[in-house]
């Protein structure tokens, strides 16, 4: 079992239940778990030893939500400044174009991305299922294998289209018997709901305009029979709560209330439109948020009330959205834009660096259900961990409180990370140098699909 003794530390933030952070800290990993921590690594001997003078140690980040295949449609002409519901439908006929290499391609690009920007678990909700390419979602983990970090994918769905009531194109929707099939031979291909499990299956019905109330009640009970979590989009945008509202006769929260989705194995993404009964009941139901601050604003979807959420004691974590509503795939600056966004909404005492870090570290962990394995720096636990640097210019002046100051002084990429035991990123690089190769595929791929309309 190869032993990485991670010492000298100039603070080793672990994100705890009590927070705590240790000066001139070090971190012992034996195999895929943390040994020891603590600020005195003498006699302590190891198979590597990585100094971290000038550096601070976290916690890997837990990406809550994520769309891998838009890495491909990235700051497309037409849709940038088209709000929801006039983006999904102008992308929609760009996005049917997607199969098994784009799928494959994109989850490598778009994980590696979030590895060398701090996240070392990620989820992904692949909803998009092209007639005629019913298994991408063996591509999707075969992509994210080739990334090697921790996976919680969501087997997503559309079944509403057009026709019938809803947002999408007959080409990208489904019938609940395909949903439902694949949804059961993809738990029992790739779930794993072992300790340290490197790769979980959520259930993820796309959103209340483009499923039916019938697949939402079904998907419940797949869910129940294998015990996986449940996934959604929620209460993004205006257009969704007067659709919901037209459709069904209630506002969104309660429209899942009478679906049976509001149960503490579900989370959902953005909560922006919220009133106090919702908040209510969806601090009652414990359930999850994936709070992504950086494709709210692009779309002009609003702010997301995670102040309120947090005193209701709802699970919340960050995440990044899909790169074609946010444009990057960059953990540590939504970290930043997650701390301002409620700055602006409730004042500058609101929410501090800390608190966004916290949200993207144990916080994520929690809406994953993962708490006592990932999400913290403990003994037992994953040795899931990333290191900053602070000796570039950017932080010139901010050592007084180094860990504040990854987050105020934009960081960007992370010195060091590792998964599971396995350094995955080494002085701010990929140690597999192959990814780097994708990226002119991913571009070509890219092209092909944006331009084929």
């Amino acid at each position: 079992m190869k032993t990485i003794l991670l010492k000298d530390f100039d603070l080793v933030a672990t994100m705890d239940g009590d927070r705590r952070e240790i000066r001139s800290g070090y971190v012992l990993v034996e195999g895929n778990r943390i040994a020891a921590i603590g600020d005195d690594p003498a006699g302590i001997a190891a198979d590597e030893t990585i100094d971290g003078e000038g550096k601070v140690l976290l916690p890997g980040f837990v990406n809550t939500h994520h769309h891998l295949y838009q890495t491909l449609f990235r700051n497309v002409p037409g849709a940038a400044d088209k709000e929801l519901f006039d983006w999904l439908v102008f992308l929609y006929e760009r996005w049917k174009g997607i199969d098994e290499e784009a799928v494959r391609v994109s989850a490598t690009i778009g994980l590696a991305e979030l590895l060398l920007s701090g996240a070392t678990t990620s989820s992904d909700h692949f909803y998009l299922f092209p007639r005629g390419h019913p298994h991408l979602f063996d591509s999707l983990v075969e992509g994210a294998r080739a990334a090697g970090i921790r996976f919680h994918p969501c087997r997503g769905a559309m079944s509403l289209s057009r026709k019938d009531g809803g947002l999408p194109p007959d080409p990208v929707v489904q019938t609940e018997e395909e949903i439902l099939a694949d949804s059961q031979r993809v738990i029992e291909a790739y779930h794993d709901p072992g300790p340290l499990s490197m790769l979980r299956v959520a259930l993820a019905p796309c959103s209340p305009f483009s499923v039916t109330p019938e697949l939402m009640r079904r998907t419940t009970e797949l869910a129940d029979e294998y015990g996986v979590l449940l996934h959604t989009h929620l209460a993004e945008s205006a257009d969704e709560e007067e659709f919901c509202i037209e459709k069904f006769g209630a506002r969104p929260v309660d429209y899942m209330e009478q679906l049976g989705w509001l149960r503490d194995d579900a989370w959902f993404a953005h909560l922006v439109h919220l009133n106090d009964a919702d908040i209510g009941k969806l601090s009652a139901a414990k359930v999850g948020m994936a709070h992504c601050p950086s494709s709210n604003m692009t779309l002009g979807s609003g702010i997301a009330p995670v102040v309120d959420l947090i005193g209701a004691d709802v699970r919340i974590g960050l995440a990044v959205d899909g790169s074609a509503s946010n444009d990057t795939s960059n953990m540590i600056r939504e970290v930043r834009q997650a701390m301002l966004l409620q700055r602006v909404r409730y004042g500058a005492g609101a929410f501090s660096a800390r608190d966004a870090l916290y949200l993207a570290t144990i916080g994520g962990a929690k809406v994953l259900r993962r708490e006592d394995e990932i999400g913290s720096i403990e003994v037992g636990k994953a040795a899931d961990l990333i290191a900053f640097d602070l000796s570039g210019i950017e932080f010139a002046g901010a050592h007084s409180d180094p860990l504040a100051a990854i987050v105020h002084c934009a960081a960007d990429r992370v010195d060091l990370s590792i998964v599971n035991g396995k350094v995955l990123v080494r002085d701010g690089r990929l140690v597999d140098r192959s990814i780097y190769r994708l990226v002119p595929r991913h571009n070509e791929i890219s092209a092909r699909l944006i331009g084929a309309v």
